[in-house]
């Protein structure tokens, strides 16, 4: 394996306190910002906040960047253009609250897009329902994933790291969408998908760590060491690992986020702060935890 680091021997948990303290503010915003999205307060996309859907055919292929730019020229915000798999269909959503704009965008389309005989095909209502059943079906997303990662870890090691690793979910989850609420970021069905991302890969760097953590154990057991000075050790023999793996990934989702076009954008933005934090959390979140809920447990192992 690549050693960035070498050998190291940070004391990460002599700042658990502090870690943790950060990481309660970080889940109380996010908390805020659930129900400041359930309130209809937060920055909402089509889907979540009603709308209308345009399903528009052209006679020759066409592009997200041409029809974006001509909407952009009507004066029409925050359309969500989405390419549909049908070749030369074009789907533009539109928020409720744009009064005329539909009528704009196809205005707009038929006269800077006239070679290619742009045709509104179907016109779709998103109601308050639909919307709401959204909302209803990304919470329960986001809440089946965290009880998956709760029963795989138990199963896997023991219940207590199960906590440790599902409060670290469950802490990136709520940070990244603290995050957007305050840059008063689009909450849309794209930025789902990226949390459910996020709890995916920080699960994956939590179960390294945890899998070097147990490795060790049984020096606790022969008295050899402290628990806390196993898991710091655990925590310095994967660094390296850590931070090859975040860059990587690092690199890809800025890639993305730079050069991806502004559908990925948030998408993009999303998964760069998720790795962040996630790999925050493997080390000052989940193991911390373990340390104090399953101490003693531990040691009788």
């Amino acid at each position: 394996m690549i050693q960035i680091l070498g050998k190291t021997n940070i004391d990460f948990l002599g700042k658990k306190y502090i870690a943790l303290g950060l990481s309660c503010l970080m889940i109380i915003l996010g908390i805020i910002a659930i129900f400041q999205i359930y309130s209809g307060n937060a920055n909402l996309g089509v889907d979540f906040a009603g709308g209308v859907s345009l399903q528009v055919r052209f006679s020759q292929p066409v592009t997200l960047t041409e029809v974006r730019a001509v909407i952009d020229k009507s004066g029409i915000k925050d359309a969500d253009i989405q390419e549909l798999p049908t070749e030369k269909k074009i789907l533009i959503k539109l928020k409720k609250q744009q009064e005329g704009a539909q009528e704009a965008i196809e205005k707009a389309l038929k006269e800077n897009l006239t070679n290619k005989e742009p045709l509104i095909e179907s016109i779709t209502e998103i109601g308050p329902k639909i919307g709401e059943r959204t909302k209803r079906d990304a919470l329960f997303a986001i809440a089946a994933a965290t009880v998956g990662i709760l029963l795989y870890i138990a199963i896997r090691f023991r219940f207590h790291f199960s906590i440790g690793a599902t409060v670290a979910t469950f802490h990136d989850v709520m940070a990244v969408l603290g995050i957007f609420y305050i840059l008063d970021k689009e909450i849309n069905l794209i930025f789902i998908s990226a949390l459910l991302t996020i709890a995916g890969y920080s699960l994956t760097d939590t179960v390294v760590v945890f899998d070097r953590i147990r490795e060790n154990l049984g020096k606790v057991a022969k008295g050899t060491m402290t628990l806390e000075a196993l898991i710091n050790k655990s925590i310095n023999e994967v660094l390296s690992r850590t931070i090859i793996t975040s860059l990587t990934t690092f690199i890809a989702a800025t890639a993305i986020f730079l050069f991806g076009g502004e559908v990925l954008h948030d998408f993009a933005l999303a998964m760069m702060l998720g790795i962040i934090i996630g790999t925050y959390s493997s080390i000052f979140v989940a193991s911390p935890i373990v340390l104090l809920l399953g101490k003693n447990s531990l040691l009788k192992r």
